[in-house]
């Protein structure tokens, strides 16, 4: 190993400092020091830091905070991200092909929970290698949405216009960064036109990825990912380069089989030396176990490293507190602010919640006045008609199910006797062959009006429903409201159905396939802590369609609550 042993090593003091317990990390780093500890015991790697500490002084000297409340103010690392920066750049090995040393770590993984800096961090290293890294070199921001991919490329333009002398020798537009400023032209040197180097950003959704020739890519939130479809071809786009540098940077997230928790498998795998990656730098920052979560506050720097200089302690307590009471914040800060892996499709209510009061008689509704919701399912097996009442504040709903006759025999044993129960009861309606006959629906509906008077407001139906159905029930006179199955839509209505249950304010008339139904449900949660309701896993072959009526006519209600009851309080 050759060392430069003039300069301060940051890496090496961070290391030091983290093993002493003066620095707390979590054991997943404290593994990629080993593994840097025989790297600088390995004699033919050269560990040198003038290229890191010439990007650290870069990053010091030109670039500055561009958002409250250190806008303005020089960008001055911690030492933390000066170890991070002095890890990627520091370690050099030969290269046969290449003819030289270079830089051994070409793919990094960094791993941090939220608002501890790393986009502005890897933003800021991505304009230093910009300008001290070799000419004509392109970078690339990517993500999973644009939006993203846009907050790293803002975060660097923000950078250069706040330098005086960065600004002077660039230009910008709406294709990106590049060298060369209008105003003052020039040809030659590194800054002129003559360089073609650039910095651009590009998402998962945008096309035509291929053929691109890059020098460093970075992926921000990679944990949104379901697969590698959106990153191999920026991968591959580094294939040309002597030294490329790919970075994946993110917190943990919630999406089951993801892009991420294939890569973190493969990481750890690495880290506990079963897996040989020379050229993937691993910096993880989690906790050794969620039990130091709820214990042990001074733990809580093991994925938030910036906690207390760049991240508020007081803020973080806060999220603490609610999420000892509320399962969705506690899924949400446990991924999102502690790096701890959450299933996304988590079990929705408990025993308690989905009990309701006694049984009422819908002759008690009549002529009332209601909000109607349909799930016709697009797979034609099994359908869910409701209506939503309102009496006293509280909410009661009225229900009938609908499936083909040929589904019942392709059932398991247990669920066969119990659907023969419920037509046997009249609960479920039974149509001949292959598909629901959505005539049943409306006929339900025509009837509930017939022989109780109960006059349906509004009906809420999902966008799998036959075209011609709908026509037909407005032609019977009723009010159709389209409803999206997706996040924005559905999650408001399903925390308010959550909560009107745990207060018994829905009484659901302890109808047996809502209670199965409701029973099979998991929530499914995004990074905008939006949820969505799936099947439990494991539980495929069960139904949810009356937990999405449920929810339906919750949305129906939350969208049109003054009129509709005006009409209730007015009847």
């Amino acid at each position: 190993m050759t060392t430069n042993v003039l300069a301060h090593s940051y890496l090496l003091e961070y290391m030091a400092k983290c093993r002493s317990g003066e620095i707390l990390v979590g054991q997943e780093l404290l593994q990629m020091f080993d593994i840097l500890d025989q790297h600088l015991a390995d004699p033919d790697i050269r560990f040198e830091t003038a290229d890191a500490h010439k990007r650290i002084n870069f990053i010091e000297k030109q670039c500055k905070h561009y958002e409250a409340p250190f806008s303005g103010k020089p960008f001055i690392l911690m030492l933390f991200q000066k170890a991070f920066i002095e890890a990627i750049y520091s370690f050099k090995i030969y290269d046969e092909e290449v003819g030289r040393f270079v830089r051994q770590y070409q793919d990094v993984l960094y791993l941090v929970g939220r608002k501890n800096g790393k986009t502005p961090l890897v933003s800021a290293q991505n304009l230093s290698e910009y300008f001290c890294g070799p000419e004509g070199i392109k970078i690339l921001c990517s993500s999973n949405d644009y939006e993203q991919a846009d907050l790293m490329f803002q975060a660097i333009n923000a950078m250069r216009e706040e330098s005086p002398a960065l600004e002077r020798v660039t230009r910008v537009n709406i294709k990106g960064i590049f060298f060369g400023h209008r105003k003052k032209v020039t040809r030659k040197g590194k800054f002129s036109y003559r360089n073609k180097g650039s910095i651009r950003k590009i998402s998962a959704k945008t096309g035509a990825k291929e053929g691109r020739n890059i020098g460093v890519g970075s992926v921000d939130e990679v944990h949104e990912m379901k697969d590698n479809t959106s990153v191999m071809p920026i991968r591959q786009a580094l294939s040309t380069q002597d030294e490329p540098l790919y970075f994946e940077l993110t917190t943990e997230g919630f999406t089951n089989d993801g892009y991420l928790d294939g890569r973190m498998i493969e990481a750890r795998r690495v880290l506990n030396g079963e897996l040989e990656r020379k050229r993937w730098l691993i910096w993880l920052y989690t906790q050794d176990n969620e039990k130091e979560v709820w214990q042990d506050e001074k733990t809580w720097v093991k994925s938030n490293p910036g906690l207390g200089t760049i991240k508020k302690w007081s803020f973080l307590r806060r999220m603490i507190d609610e999420a000892r009471s509320n399962q969705e914040m506690r899924s949400f800060v446990l991924a999102k602010d502690f790096n701890i892996k959450q299933n996304n499709a988590a079990a929705w209510l408990t025993d308690e919640d989905m009990s309701t009061e006694d049984e009422f008689d819908i002759e008690e509704f009549r002529g009332a006045f209601a909000i109607g919701a349909v799930d016709l399912s697009k797979s034609g097996d099994l359908a869910s008609a409701r209506v939503l009442l309102m009496k006293d504040g509280k909410k009661y709903t009225y229900q009938q199910y609908f499936i083909p006759e040929s589904k019942i025999g392709t059932l398991s044993k247990e669920d066969r006797e119990k659907f023969e129960a419920w037509i046997a009861n009249g609960l479920m309606t039974v149509s001949d062959g292959n598909e629901n006959d959505f005539r049943h629906v409306t006929a339900w509906f025509v009837k509930l009006f017939r022989d109780f008077g109960i006059r349906c407001f509004k009906v809420g139906y999902d966008k799998w429903s036959a075209i011609y159905w709908v026509k037909e029930m407005e032609e019977h006179g009723f009010d159709m409201v389209r409803i999206s199955q997706d996040w924005g839509s559905l999650s408001e209505p399903m925390k308010m159905v959550k909560t009107d249950l745990q207060s018994k304010l829905i009484n659901y008339n302890k109808h047996p396939i809502d209670r199965w139904c409701l029973e099979n449900t998991a929530r499914e949660m995004n990074g905008k802590m939006e949820i969505r309701p799936v099947k439990i896993q494991g539980k495929d072959d069960k139904k949810i369609d009356g937990t999405l009526t449920l929810i339906f006519a919750q949305k129906v209600y939350m969208d049109n609550r003054t009129e509709f009851l005006q009409l209730v309080n007015g009847r």
